[in-house]
């Protein structure tokens, strides 16, 4: 096994990767050493002869030559910001993020060498960059320890902690005794079951899952497993289908649950058991996405992005969004992101009066849209789903400039859709809300980007 140590500058990685590997008979990497061996000066050198895309380029033929196992790797800061680095780092390998707060490492980092990468003050500059990077931190991350008020040494007993709490099977059997009770299709059981209690302990980069209720019905399993395993990552993705979300979220906590893909209903009740929640899910009023990072977890929203990725480029307009529930908030947030003027349409006109008036757009009843004033058409609703077919809109109201963008995905080809291609309108499946959803929760969850296209290939 490898032990990698990620983290801003000042966390100590160094220091701490000396140490642990001492303790463990390992050998030593430190990868911004290996750059300036390679290369022959240092990296702020590097950077004022050659610029960062240089110094990024000799990183990565760094980490590609890092052995397998029986080392301790100290990474440079920014070693998380190339997927393909991560996911290198990351195969058969154990991640500690060490972190510390803005003052702490700004403190440590006083006088520094290294060469600026923003125009802001040192402080100022060391908490922007540890807030743009924390995502990446946390996703890349199989344990997360503050540095800030521990001694180097007793940093990697907290480690050595972790590394044995992973070989251990009790949390997996804790967990597992929980989902005896959950409902869960024969075959998947075995499989989770096998998994989580075999000779090897809990795998290792850890538990994944989708919680709801239902969520039998949910892909989630299939994607994500399917990627771990194209993109080496040794953790297992199961569902917890049950109607008690506190039961769920303390089962998850203390098998140390690494990140839960949330549906129905527990989207919005789920924030009470986040310790952050990202702005954008502030935004929103829901949560799809946990990530666990140390005890901390951090509830964001993928939705809108499922949402604003397959419309990127449309040109700014007026956009209709027919429903009132969570997936019409994450369709108006994403809308009036791209710059779109949205009017929200509901039955329940009292409903639409809400999301406007937290999101300062326009509100009505369907039966006030007008095709000539609408450029966009997104359907929040269930209407055309399989068992609720139909369509929010007749043919006679579409019209070829409009770009028609259903979120329902069983079928793919809604009713509505139907329509809006015999009328020559631009025409976006809900899959396509799936996929980009999928991405940007893989991203959160490992630090690693997928390919639309990969997902699209497992979805089939």
């Amino acid at each position: 096994m490898r032990i990698v140590l990620i983290g801003p500058r000042g966390s100590g990685k160094t220091t701490i990767g000396a140490l642990l590997a001492e303790g463990l008979g390992y050998r030593l990497f430190d990868t911004d050493g290996m750059v300036e061996r390679a290369e022959g000066m240092s990296i702020p050198a590097i950077f004022e002869e050659r610029g960062e895309p240089a110094f990024r380029a000799a990183e990565t033929a760094a980490i590609r030559a890092l052995p397998p196992e029986g080392v301790v790797v100290a990474t440079g800061g920014g070693a998380i910001l190339l997927s393909d680095n991560v996911q290198a780092l990351r195969t058969g390998s154990l991640t500690v993020f060490l972190d510390a707060d803005d003052a702490v490492l700004a403190a440590r980092t006083e006088g520094s060498t290294r060469p600026p990468l923003t125009g802001l003050s040192h402080a100022e500059e060391v908490a922007a960059v540890r807030k743009a990077r924390l995502p990446l931190y946390r996703g890349a991350a199989d344990f997360c320890i503050d540095t800030g008020g521990l001694s180097h040494a007793d940093t990697v007993t907290r480690i050595q902690a972790c590394i044995d709490e992973r070989r251990s099977v009790a949390g997996c059997r804790e967990f597992v005794t929980f989902l005896q009770q959950t409902r869960m299709e024969r075959d998947e059981w075995q499989v989770t079951i096998e998994r989580l209690c075999g000779a090897e302990g809990m795998p290792l980069h850890g538990i994944f899952a989708v919680i709801g209720n239902p969520c039998l019905h949910s892909r989630s399993p299939e994607l994500f497993t399917a990627l771990f395993a194209a993109c080496g990552v040794d953790g297992i993705y199961t569902r917890i289908e049950w109607p008690d979300l506190g039961a769920i979220m303390a089962a998850a906590r203390a098998a140390g649950v690494k990140g839960l893909s949330v549906t129905i209903p527990f989207k919005s009740d789920v924030m009470q058991y986040c310790d952050e929640i990202t702005a954008d899910a502030h935004a929103i009023g829901a949560v799809n996405t946990v990530v666990r990072c140390g005890d901390w977890c951090v509830g964001a929203n993928t939705d809108w992005t499922g949402i604003r990725q397959p419309l990127a480029g449309t040109p700014p307009g007026r956009a209709v969004v027919f429903g009132a529930g969570g997936a019409a908030r994450a369709a108006v947030y994403a809308l009036q992101d791209l710059g779109m003027e949205v009017t929200v349409l509901n039955r329940t006109v009292e409903r639409a009066h809400i999301i406007a008036r937290h999101f300062g757009c326009e509100y009505g009843t369907p039966d006030t849209y007008d095709p000539e004033k609408t450029d966009v058409i997104v359907n929040a609703t269930p209407v055309g789903m399989e068992g609720a077919g139909g369509s929010v809109l007749a043919a006679g109201d579409l019209r070829a400039h409009q770009t028609v963008f259903d979120l329902v995905y069983t079928p793919p080809e809604t009713k509505l859709l139907r329509q809006a291609r015999a009328t020559g309108c631009r025409c976006i499946r809900g899959t396509e809300l799936f996929v980009y959803q999928a991405q940007e929760q893989m991203r959160l969850f490992t630090g690693i980007t997928v390919d639309a296209a990969l997902i699209r290939e497992i979805l089939g």
